[in-house]
């Protein structure tokens, strides 16, 4: 976590700096258009800075009395946050996003279950090179989760838990050069990346890679980190994009994969359809991995299995509420 703390501190605090600059200088943009002998336009107001997000809100409710072809009642809720700030003056240019995901599911008299939670913060600084496609860039990603999760079996959590809070916690800092042609898309190729794999509680620690009574894992390797946005119908927007890291150290050639694409169907100002998945493929996390099950005289009831890496999916489709900041 310390770890974590410092490197945001690092990225973050020059940049703040920076932004309390003199807004007043030129941009580079300005100093071309002199060049060219064309005034610049003043801006009525500031505009290195562009924030904003979407709030969202999702309902789902099910209801059955003797209903004679059967049925289960069920209620889920979610919610989701997705933010940005991004930053740009001269060469330099900066983006923060920030996405958040909580739900929950009850079915009849079981207790509620998790069907979201998610914690993905992403900060990008680049300088741009002599072409204007091409960005030095350094970048930094946390991906976590609010709360516990466990096993459901019938709809049921079961055993100990499986995760929880920075159990686990993934942190991708690389240096590299960002292509990026236009607003739609970009492409971060970075040779120079350190992945941060941190597990805090002690018994989980080796179904993510760790060695037994470790904390933290740091994995020195290569990055690439592609991203895609644009509305591809009227009212349709697409967002895809996938992360790649190889560890050069220890099995270079398995690379692990967490590509994420949200589709959103507007339908009008505040309601909105999207339809969110997501793929991982890690080789150091273990699934399916159970401890044996011993009887009181000592005897094994059910033998335990090792587990492995498995390529995980996940897919949500939402109707709901969706409020631009």
């Amino acid at each position: 976590m310390k770890y974590a703390i410092a490197i945001c501190l690092a990225i973050t605090l020059p940049f703040l700096a920076l932004s309390q600059g003199n807004a007043g200088n030129l941009s580079e943009e300005d100093r071309e258009k002199l060049q060219d002998g064309l005034a610049p336009q003043e801006s009525e107001k500031d505009t290195l800075w562009d924030l904003g997000g979407t709030l969202g809100f999702n309902v789902t409710q099910s209801y059955f009395e003797n209903w004679a072809a059967g049925g289960q009642n069920s209620f889920s809720v979610t919610a989701l946050t997705s933010l940005f700030a991004k930053y740009k003056k001269d060469r330099h240019s900066w983006e923060t996003t920030l996405d958040l995901a909580y739900g929950q599911l009850s079915q009849s008299t079981n207790r509620p279950i998790k069907t979201d939670d998610r914690i993905d913060l992403t900060s990008k600084y680049g300088y741009k090179t002599g072409n204007k496609n091409f960005y030095y860039s350094a970048l930094f990603n946390l991906r976590t989760q609010f709360r516990p999760g466990f096993k459901i079996e019938d709809g049921r959590e079961v055993g100990a838990k499986i995760s929880d809070f920075l159990a686990p916690a993934f942190s991708i800092f690389s240096l590299g050069i960002d292509y990026k042609p236009n607003k739609k898309f970009s492409a971060l190729v970075s040779p120079l990346t350190l992945k941060t794999t941190v597990v805090s509680v002690d018994r989980l620690a080796t179904e993510y890679g760790l060695d037994a009574g470790d904390n933290v894992r740091f994995e020195p390797g290569a990055f690439v980190k592609v991203a895609f946005q644009d509305d591809i119908f009227e009212n349709v927007n697409l967002l895809t994009k996938i992360d790649l890291f190889s560890n050069y150290i220890n099995n270079p050639e398995n690379v692990d994969i967490n590509w994420e694409t949200l589709i959103t169907l507007k339908v009008n100002s505040w309601l909105s359809t999207t339809i969110t998945t997501q793929l991982i493929y890690d080789d150091d996390i273990i699934i399916g991995q159970q401890d044996p099950v011993i009887g009181e005289g000592g005897e094994v009831i059910e033998p335990g299995t090792s587990g492995g890496p498995r390529t995980q999916f996940r897919e949500v489709l939402a109707i709901g509420l969706t409020l631009k900041i």
